[in-house]
């Protein structure tokens, strides 16, 4: 970590690409959200549930890590969790497109955040 007045260390390409797999993820869970609320049902509220704890997760996530927080490694095995479960709720009607998009980048998020989970900030 940087001491006061000192500029911190640059941003490695993996921490790059996990915020941007962080952000890309928020965004299709929101997308995927709106569709599901339209759509109505109470499966559908099941999948809006696990997409709000997703969506939430993966923005934190992502400024923690830009901040270079120390809770960010910790912050990373969270989200892989949150985009683990999401995933799997999407996966729960495989034939919704949309649904499906979002599985994808839940599970590419996932993937990158337990890798910043074991590397050091």
């Amino acid at each position: 970590m940087a001491q006061p007045g000192t500029t911190m260390p640059a941003m490695t390409k993996q921490m790059q690409d996990c915020i941007e797999a962080c952000m890309n993820c928020h965004s299709i869970c929101e997308e995927t959200m709106s569709s599901c609320m339209q759509q109505g049902g109470q499966a559908q509220m099941q999948i809006v549930r696990a997409l709000m704890d997703c969506s939430e997760t993966t923005r934190m996530c992502a400024d923690m890590m830009m901040r270079r927080s120390p809770m960010s490694g910790d912050m990373c095995a969270m989200c892989a969790k949150a985009c683990d479960m999401c995933a799997e709720a999407c996966m729960s009607m495989p034939d919704d497109q949309q649904l499906k998009r979002c599985a994808e980048a839940c599970r590419r998020c996932a993937d990158m955040c337990r890798s910043m989970a074991g590397a050091r900030m």
